[in-house]
């Protein structure tokens, strides 16, 4: 969205009684092609173009925005915020970011913007690729289709403390989802890659076949018996075991006094040697961008550093009511205050690749599906519904499904080992991670 149409909304606002006023422009064209059992199912075109205008009223704020960006329109979003903010409790942290902590040129080159834009007959030849590789896997009966998309999209920020910034990025995804059968019953398989350049994905006849395969694995399914066991989380799925984590150590949730980690910043809540690191930085990264959601300059950090936890995540907000320092974690869409996210988010690796982490295990549970996730943010107690496979001596013996892993993540995060096979696909990313003792619910 062109600055100039920005900065004349933040004009505006302070024109109408705003004291200060943040401007945010976001435009996004993108094609998705989806194709079942060989036959084109959809076909799904976007282009939008957004405003959204926050405005502040000494301590008071408002946010509003809309699609229809006419000077009429215009004018109209930039009335109803100043009224809305007038009529706003009093917020003694609001404000945008301190003039300091803006980022200033030139920023970062990240590399996340790759022009080309495929066709729709080429994302319907990616598709049709995955799909048929999917259904030619062994055991293989039916599919839930394959998809293959494109998008670009560009996020333009003006405010009346003199930043401007712009962040342009493109993605391009394949997935493949597989419905395999033995007679007595069915399972799904799914794999997919997303990328933020075209020639970084992976050829779609692998996926397919991928997806296949896990799907055919899974059939013949036991149920087991309660117990205790070592429990390990496959890579591609481990990453999600960061969520509560981030979760917990947010500046508004530490704000409220709503986390279990409410007085472990500085202390050791997992083993020593573990780092967990964000990186808003990484090249062609899925997460990356060259300042955050408030224009605050952005860089890298070790949440977790030799098993220590060394801060929160943190907005301007958040930060003013604890007393502390934006770390550059904001994050917004264009209605609402922002809140706190990470970027890309790293469980770096140990030293034992999965097959070492089961034979050092022996006996247990690795998980490669995780569903219902529970959590009490206050205590910590947390449990996932899962399938995966029972492995005894070290190697696989049978899948199970239709089990739940639960503990305290107070005692389950000292006891998390990772694995080598740390694979950045995602913005989220572990390795394979062993806990030893955890609880299995079966029947």
């Amino acid at each position: 969205m062109d600055e100039n149409l920005l900065n004349d909304v933040v004009a505006a606002a302070l024109k109408a009684g705003a004291d200060a006023a943040e401007a945010v422009g976001a435009e996004r064209r993108s094609l998705s092609i989806t194709v079942r059992m060989g036959e084109l199912e959809e076909v799904e075109r976007e282009e939008a173009r957004d405003l959204g205008l926050r405005v502040f009223v000494g301590r008071r704020q408002a946010t509003v925005s809309g699609s229809d960006i006419s000077p009429d329109a215009r004018a109209r979003l930039v009335e109803r915020a100043v009224a809305m903010a007038r009529l706003a409790p009093e917020d003694p942290y609001a404000g945008l970011a301190d003039p300091e902590r803006l980022a200033k040129g030139p920023l970062p080159d990240l590399d996340l913007y790759d022009p080309a834009e495929p066709s729709a007959e080429a994302l319907e030849d990616r598709a049709r690729a995955a799909e048929a590789a999917a259904r030619g896997a062994p055991k293989v009966t039916n599919t839930d289709g394959a998809s293959g998309s494109w998008s670009a999209s560009q996020w333009t920020m003006v405010t009346s403390a003199d930043f401007t910034g712009v962040h342009r990025a493109s993605g391009f995804s394949i997935g493949a989802s597989a419905i395999a059968g033995d007679g007595e019953g069915m399972e799904t398989g799914y794999d997919g890659r997303s990328t933020r350049w075209e020639a970084d994905l992976p050829a779609p006849e692998t996926l397919g076949a991928e997806a296949g395969r896990r799907a055919a694995s899974r059939l013949g399914a036991r149920k087991i018996a309660s117990t205790t066991a070592p429990v390990i989380f496959e890579n591609r799925l481990a990453g999600s075991l960061m969520g509560p984590l981030i979760g917990a150590i947010s500046g508004p949730s530490i704000a409220r006094g709503t986390s279990f980690l409410k007085d472990k910043l500085g202390q050791q809540i997992f083993a020593k040697g573990v780092r967990i690191s964000d990186d808003p930085h990484r090249r062609r990264g899925l997460g990356s961008s060259p300042f955050d959601d408030e224009g605050v300059a952005n860089a890298p950090h070790d949440i977790i550093a030799d098993g220590v936890l060394t801060t929160w995540l943190l907005n301007s907000s958040s930060a003013r009511q604890l007393g502390l320092e934006t770390t550059g974690h904001a994050s917004r869409g264009l209605a609402g205050p922002p809140g706190v996210s990470v970027s890309n988010l790293t469980f770096q690796p140990g030293e034992k690749d999965l097959a070492g982490l089961m034979a050092d295990a022996g006996e247990g549970l690795l998980v490669t599906s995780m569903f219902g996730p529970s959590l009490n943010g206050n205590t910590g107690d947390w449990s996932v519904g899962c399938s995966g496979f029972w492995f005894e001596g070290g190697e696989i013996a049978y899948p199970v499904s239709e089990i739940t892993v639960a503990g305290n993540l107070l005692d389950i995060f000292p006891r998390i080992t990772p694995g080598s096979d740390l694979e950045l696909l995602r913005a989220s990313n572990a390795p394979s991670l062993l806990v030893e003792a955890l609880a299995i619910a079966g029947r």
